[in-house]
């Protein structure tokens, strides 16, 4: 019988134990399908008494996930902890130093250490693989080093952050205001223990900077990417948003322009009829546009047990099979620093405006909008139940993002607007 591939497992959350329950639970087909039988060997967490809902009695226990990463009975590092430094990092720059590959889940870390970490485990000819990072259950990171390889990559889009998107049709679907469906997305579970790493973008921004390396060939660049959160967007901006045929989607965006590498993960409208403005719940999704094979559409979970550990079994099974890929699809070294682009390519724009309800006020917005060479292309004024406020929508032509904002800093000096001006950037897709 070939020799088995031998796992040590640190982390034994959500995932982790989802990774172990597939391994067991599998063992036989994942052997049919690699040729060789992959087993865990030792397993690491933070609490050992813990109940887990899975038998882990036949594995050898270590408290300390960097004494994990050393052993000499496991060939692959499992690294299921998360975070972006601390023992995780530890581990795997330790399991890499004895010789070890590594599967990770861990965005973060990847988004801050992932150079690093990809010429120290491909200079001792190792790999680190890690399709669950990004996407839970979709296999983006396949598509992009795999079965895209062959195309000039000219964007990558999607909605990469499960809990955003559900927030975003549940203040949708509901009518509820922002604040309350935070609070239901808190109470579900569905935030993570700093918030902000979701509603702030951040979580998927790490995804983001990885899949743009792999796309464009460029060293991971997680600072460059511009984060912009959901939290200033409205329940009255969706309503409006949807009487104009789109939807906002935190949408990430990352394309080689004239300018440098653009990377964005910001509050967008897309066509409601489009695959992302379909979107619902807490569901992912990919967009890779290339230029042989147009664009394709992936979709799929984005979190959870079940979705992120076979993300993870993938990982793992490719190792067995004796696949050997760069890191990011080519060798860490060859990577090289990424221009940011300093403004993004120009798009239409969304305004939303209180206006004074008085003569005048919509021409003396037209006017500073004109001066800044903003283009409109369609207005809608609503009713209102305040006499003095009249709520006003504006779709620009397609204009920079810099023009847009020069624009509403000069609006408070008109004397008409009342509170604070939003807009909202609408992709193409």
């Amino acid at each position: 019988m070939p020799e088995p591939l031998r796992l040590g497992v640190a982390g034994l959350g959500t995932v982790g134990i989802g990774t172990v329950k597939i391994v067991q639970q599998h063992a036989a087909l994942i052997q049919r399908r690699t040729g060789r039988p992959i087993v865990i060997t030792a397993v690491s967490a933070r609490n050992r008494t813990k109940n887990r809902d899975a038998d882990l009695s036949c594995y050898a226990w270590e408290d300390d996930p960097v004494a994990l990463a050393r052993r000499d009975d496991i060939d692959v590092f499992v690294e299921l902890m998360g975070g972006a430094d601390g023992s995780a990092l530890d581990a795997t720059r330790a399991a890499i130093a004895t010789g070890k590959d590594v599967v990770t889940a861990n965005k973060a870390m990847l988004a801050l250490h992932g150079q690093a970490l990809a010429e120290a485990a491909e200079a001792k000819g190792h790999v680190i693989r890690f399709e669950a990072a990004v996407a839970g259950g979709i296999p983006v990171v396949k598509a992009l080093t795999e079965g895209l390889a062959g195309n000039d990559i000219r964007r990558v889009m999607g909605v990469m952050n499960g809990t955003c998107n559900y927030i975003l049709t549940r203040m949708e679907s509901a009518g509820l205001p922002y604040a309350e469906v935070f609070e239901e997305a808190r109470q579900l579970g569905y935030l993570e223990a700093d918030p902000n790493l979701d509603v702030g973008g951040i979580d998927a921004g790490h995804k983001l900077s990885l899949l743009a390396a792999i796309a464009f060939g460029t060293r991971v660049s997680f600072d460059a990417v511009r984060l912009e959160g959901i939290g200033r967007v409205s329940i009255d901006d969706i309503r409006r948003a949807a009487d104009m045929g789109y939807r906002i989607k935190l949408l990430g965006v990352a394309q080689m322009t004239g300018r440098g590498l653009e990377q964005r993960m910001t509050p967008c409208l897309v066509p409601a009829d489009s695959p992302l403005g379909q979107l619902q719940g807490g569901t992912n999704m990919v967009v890779i546009e290339g230029d042989s094979v147009g664009q394709i559409v992936l979709r799929g979970a984005g979190a959870g047990a079940g979705p992120t550990a076979s993300a993870v079994m993938s990982d793992v099974i490719e190792i067995a099979r004796g696949s050997r890929i760069p890191t990011f699809g080519q060798p860490a070294t060859d990577l090289v620093e990424a221009v940011p682009a300093g403004t993004s390519a120009p798009a239409p724009h969304y305004l939303r405006l209180e206006l004074a309800d008085k003569p005048g006020a919509l021409a003396k917005v037209a006017t500073v909008l004109g001066e800044e060479g903003v283009s409109i292309d369609r207005m809608r004024q609503y009713a209102h139940a305040d006499a003095t406020v009249a709520p006003v929508l504006i779709v620009t032509h397609k204009t920079a993002r810099d023009a847009i904002d020069h624009a509403l800093s000069r609006l408070p000096a008109t004397g008409v607007l009342i509170g604070e001006p939003v807009a909202i950037r609408i992709e193409s897709v």
